[in-house]
């Protein structure tokens, strides 16, 4: 292979293994895949340009349009021309698809699901740092400086996922790649320079390819060293110094007062599980209403409409400026009892939250900041940085009052709202809709299986309240959940509302928090530990309606308990008793689910959908064997070079031939900054490394007396056999390690000079087979002749 070859493919190399520091943060890996194959492709039409060759300008130029036509044919084929050349169209497309992505890495907490605005910007980006690299490194023929943007695709690896044991694997491999890159262009370009002026003529890849005859590295290597140790060095510094970054990928984190550290994100949908079990709670609103039951006094952040199969999350929709009056809510009929109440609510300066906390359905907002409102979901949101942080607001809302009668004659809802609120992926197990059947089976209505679901998760199924549980992934969760029966709120209302769709009622998940807990002048206390996720059932004539099928927490409302007992589900436990529909005097239970922590992946990053416990027996052993070795592998990677020096000399000291024996002092010497020289003698080679080794007393006289067994051994018709080589050899090596520093030292110990043996092998074995071949693909030639 030549050597613009050599360095594409270690260009590209190093792209995906530094690269490979983003895996973490997504929960799908077919995406790198994907952008090493474009890159490839980029990178072969690079190779192509040289080689004709064209200008570096239009080398780099028919990258970059080979590159925009890979992305177009991968994310805008439709809107392309031909389904390959981009037009306008395609890159309004792409911006779509960019801004989709930034609200997706703001929304989900990690691992995140690949969804088509996130692999854009990872494809895309690898894409771009991947170019850069082999531009720099190929085109313009300086690996050095290519460290750069592999550095920025590491940090801000690092930088996203907050650091960690497993960052230090994703920084060997990314470290790895570098590093090959800088040896295949030293390789490339000292083959240029063919041989060294003022020494003897070097072998092929020996030596002298690796430094100068005084044992020092060329300056363009002194320099790439330099490069790439301030690159490495600020990698391993960065993700150190950058902050955590909580609120989903990208969200930033509020901090709170005292012990319990961060409350929330700037996003609701982020994993703050540890907020919720710590011991202490903390108040994040305060509210004083007029309304005459608080049971009902749910305060809403935002919905969460689309049901991948793996996550849960909200719409993405437009915003605009807050009406004067909220106009009605869709749904909702004269005939339906409602009474208007007022609540005026403050919230801690700590609690900072782009959703504004609301009694739903909201019907006037007064409040001072850069507010938006979004119609579709009825939510307030903060603009241009604006969080809750301190505000304090008015509400007027209503309090909806359906009768169980109502709700049990509501006719079909619009078709267009029945699509789209009744979407499932195919992907979902047969048995979540299977099991809904089963527990709605003489249900006449949708309003009755709508109560037979919360009945049966709430008393009904011998379901368990419990945080403890992880959250399985992907889309068997629920199917996991509904086994295992045991979980939390995101658990319950997330298993909920998509057994709702697959009966094909409309429903979605809204977060928020409990009404809260009653104190002293008629205020109401919310915690951080009352925050809730619950679902919610659409009714034509009444609209959006709640249920709570949560065991032991909120308030199940009236219209939701008709007086007919919901179906007994075959084999439940014992039934665990219904809750109270006032609110209680005590603390919330701390393990509830905060609208912080309402993921792609559930509580506390979980899966979205529904959330299902993990089996109890744990990981499967074979993965665990798998990513056990994968760790073993790259941690032994940059020991190898010391391993096989280890190995090597305890092998030539072993049996005290002179040969071997004098072949191990060679290589030490060479390793601590005597490079060797294979054209002197064994006596002036032991001069040699006396003078350059700085060799006193001792270690002098034991140089001296190899050198003359080995010639001995050589020449002499009858050598005499020599004793204690093995010993004079230890007593050579330790002088020349007290002759150089520290540095020389370990760098000796961790990477030695004479490790390229390896490679001279392996070159060898590479040349005499193809000698070897096409010795034999001539002889048929010559038998014919």
């Amino acid at each position: 292979m030549s050597g613009g070859g050599r360095l594409t493919v270690c260009a590209l190399i190093a792209t995906v293994a530094a690269a490979c520091s983003l895996l973490p943060l997504v929960g799908e890996v077919g995406w790198i895949v994907q952008a090493a194959l474009l890159l490839a492709v980029v990178a072969g039409v690079g190779a192509a340009a040289r080689r004709v060759p064209v200008a570096r300008p239009l080398t780099v130029a028919s990258q970059v349009a080979v590159g925009l036509v890979l992305l177009t044919v991968l994310f805008a084929r439709e809107q392309a021309v031909a389904g390959v050349l981009p037009s306008p169209e395609v890159f309004r497309r792409f911006g779509s698809l960019l801004e989709a992505g930034v609200q997706d890495v703001g929304q989900y907490a990690q691992p995140a699901p690949a969804t088509d605005g996130i692999r854009l910007m990872l494809i895309g980006g690898v894409l771009l740092i991947g170019l850069a690299v082999d531009v720099l490194a190929v085109t313009f023929r300086s690996a050095a400086p290519a460290g750069l943007p592999l550095l920025a695709l590491y940090s801000v690896a690092a930088g996203l996922s907050g650091g960690g044991g497993a960052n230090w694997l994703w920084f060997l491999v990314a470290a790895a790649g570098y590093l090959v890159l800088l040896l295949a262009e030293g390789r490339d370009r000292l083959n240029q320079w063919g041989r060294v002026f003022g020494g003897p003529a070097p072998r092929p890849g020996g030596p002298a390819a690796f430094g100068t005859p005084d044992g020092s590295a060329p300056a363009p290597l002194r320099t790439g060293r330099r490069i790439g140790a301030l690159a490495l060095g600020i990698a391993l510094v960065v993700p150190g110094v950058l902050p955590s970054l909580d609120g989903g990928l990208l969200g930033p984190s509020g901090t709170g007062e005292g012990s319990g550290g961060t409350i929330s994100a700037v996003n609701p949908l982020v994993s703050l599980k540890e907020n919720l079990t710590q011991p202490e709670d903390r108040e994040v609103l305060r509210y004083r209403t007029n309304a005459p039951d608080l049971s009902g006094m749910y305060l809403r952040l935002v919905s969460l409409d689309q049901f991948d199969g793996t996550s849960w999350r909200t719409s993405v929709r437009g915003v605009e400026d807050i009406p004067g009056r909220l106009p009605t809510p869709v749904g909702l009929g004269p005939a339906t009892g409602t009474t208007e109440i007022t609540t005026n609510l403050s919230a801690a300066g700590s609690y900072e939250q782009k959703w504004l906390p609301m009694p739903y359905p909201a019907t006037d907002v007064e409040i001072e900041g850069r507010w938006r409102y979004e119609p579709v979901g009825r939510m307030v949101v903060g603009d241009d940085g604006q969080t809750t942080g301190g505000i304090q607001y008015s509400v007027s809302s209503l309090l909806v009052q359906p009768t169980p009668q109502q709700l049990a004659a509501a006719p079909a809802a619009p078709g267009a709202l029945q699509r789209e609120y009744t979407r499932v992926p195919e992907s979902l197990p047969r048995d979540v809709k299977a099991t809904a059947l089963q527990v709605t089976a003489d249900a006449k209505n949708d309003y009755e299986r709508a109560v037979r679901l919360q009945d049966w998760f709430a008393s009904q199924g011998g379901f368990r309240y419990d945080t403890r549980v992880e959250s399985g992934t992907g889309v068997t969760a629920i199917s996991r959940f509904l086994k295992d029966k045991e979980g939390f709120c995101v658990h319950f209302s997330f298993a909920m509302a998509a057994m709702a769709r697959t009966l094909n009622i409309p429903a979605r998940v809204a977060v928020g928090f409990m009404p809260g807990t009653p104190s002293a002048g008629g205020t109401v206390s919310v915690s951080i530990k009352d925050a809730h996720a619950w679902p919610e059932v659409y009714f034509e004539g009444v609209g959006w309606t709640r249920f709570e099928p949560t065991p032991s927490r909120g308030s199940i409302p009236d219209y939701a308990m008709p007086e007919a007992p919901a179906a007994d589900d075959p084999g439940a436990e014992e039934p665990e008793p219904r809750p109270s529909a006032v609110p209680s005097s005590q603390p919330s239970p701390q393990d509830s689910c905060a609208p912080q922590v309402v993921g792609p992946e559930g509580c506390a990053g979980q899966t979205p959908q529904g959330a299902e416990p993990t089996d109890g027996s744990g990981a499967a052993l074979g993965p665990v064997l798998l990513a056990v070795a994968g760790g073993a592998a790259l941690i032994a990677l940059p020991l190898s070079p010391m391993l096989w020096r280890r190995r090597v000399r305890a092998r030539r000291l072993r049996g005290g031939e002179p040969l071997a024996v004098w072949a191990e002092v060679v290589d030490s010497a060479w390793d601590l900054g005597v490079p060797p020289d294979e054209s002197l003698t064994p006596r002036r080679t032991a001069e040699r490394l006396v003078r350059e080794g700085r060799l006193e007393g001792a270690a002098a006289g034991a140089a001296h007396r190899i050198a003359d067994a080995v010639e001995e051994a050589l020449y002499a018709r009858a050598p005499r056999p020599a004793e204690g080589l093995a010993a004079q050899a230890e007593a050579v090596r330790a002088g020349l390690a007290a002759a150089v520093g520290r540095g020389a030292r370990v760098r000796a110990l961790l990477v030695p000079r004479s490790a390229v043996r390896v490679a001279w092998a392996v070159s060898r074995r590479r040349a005499a087979f193809t000698a070897r071949c096409a010795g034999l693909l001539r002889l048929p030639s010559r038998q014919r002749g």
